[in-house]
């Protein structure tokens, strides 16, 4: 089992304030003889025709010595993780949850703006200190 990231906790309880429904903690992806783990699965209800939206939660807070070398090695994460859930998963869809000042620096930066421009990565931003939700990107 893998180590909680700092805001964990956070995420989760930003998570159902926000209407989720927290599901796997964590999301176990088994496949073939590897086995990894997304930080959260949730869940919530839609308009009743359109059923559940099921999300995968990749937490990351982007606290190192370069913003480049955490959003290189978050993305790389996020795409490996995103391959497995769309063979495994395919109704969940994987979002990348980064604290707002990492939103501020990282994701309003021209490197986080590409990879939000070209939908490689989906992204919300919280406040731990508030455990909400504070933007949702595409």
């Amino acid at each position: 089992m893998p180590a909680l990231d700092r805001d964990h906790i956070a995420v989760r309880n930003a998570l159902v304030k926000n209407g989720w429904t927290i599901t796997h903690d964590p999301l176990r992806l088994n496949y073939k003889k590897k086995r990894l783990y997304v930080d959260l699965g949730a869940e919530r209800l839609l308009a009743a025709e359109r059923g559940t939206e099921k999300i995968a939660v990749e937490i990351k807070t982007f606290g190192g010595a370069s913003d480049v070398a955490d959003l290189e090695q978050a993305t790389g994460q996020f795409m490996v993780y995103r391959s497995l859930l769309r063979r495994l998963d395919p109704e969940r869809s994987l979002v990348l949850a980064v604290p707002q000042e990492a939103l501020e620096t990282v994701f309003e930066d021209a490197l986080g703006e590409i990879l939000l421009e070209d939908s490689i990565l989906r992204v919300f931003s919280f406040d731990s200190e508030r455990e909400e939700i504070v933007e949702w990107l595409p």
